[in-house]
């Protein structure tokens, strides 16, 4: 009995001498499938990708009522009236830093001689520095609003739309003085405008 069982044995080695094969190549292939799908397949699990659970500080999720003030923040009727805020404000500090460095500051045309009084300086200075103001701040509206409304048209952001509002906005302003003043405030305030982005991009 043994020694059949030995003769079996022999036989069978003597049939297959390089020992067990190696699995069909279709299950490793099924296997390799199903590890794809649920690494970057449809069963891929969803992760939430908040600053929490990356290891960050947990940011809450807006409200409404924020979302609402970050749109009405964008709008270009709350940037004009930014840049005109910021435009006063500006003009005002340059037209009183230029009239105090102006020796002619407070003097009477009609009498040159006549030393003017601190009243007086402040008076001139107070109304050059609220023209200066009222200027600058008709300049940033203008600029601020035309350029976010070629920014819309346009639904790019780069330095065009600048050099576009500079151009409309120094059209409008020298088209006052004429056709060729306005064509002359287009071309000095793109060159400008264009001269500002390249310094700041």
């Amino acid at each position: 009995m043994a020694a059949s069982t030995g003769a079996a044995g022999a036989a069978a080695a003597a049939a297959d001498p390089q020992g067990p094969g190696p699995a069909a190549p279709g299950l490793d292939t099924i296997q390799y499938s199903l590890m794809l799908e649920h690494l970057i397949g449809d069963k891929r699990p969803l992760k939430e990708l908040s600053p929490g659970v990356m290891g960050g500080l947990p940011v809450p999720l807006k409200s409404d009522e924020q979302k609402m003030i970050e749109r009405g923040m964008e709008s270009c009727a709350f940037k004009s009236v930014l840049a005109c805020v910021g435009g006063f404000v500006l003009g005002g500090a340059f037209g009183v830093f230029t009239a105090g460095i102006d020796t002619n500051v407070g003097f009477d045309p009609k009498d040159p001689l006549r030393t003017p009084t601190a009243r007086e300086v402040l008076k001139d200075m107070g109304q050059r520095g609220m023209s200066y103001a009222k200027n600058f701040a008709i300049v940033g509206a203008m600029f601020s609003c035309t350029e976010c409304v070629i920014e819309s048209h346009r639904g790019k952001s780069d330095w065009k739309n600048a050099v576009y509002s500079g151009c409309v906005t120094g059209g409008a302003i020298g088209f006052r003085a004429g056709l060729k003043a306005g064509a002359l405030g287009c071309g000095g305030f793109a060159a400008f405008s264009a001269a500002i982005e390249y310094y700041w991009r």
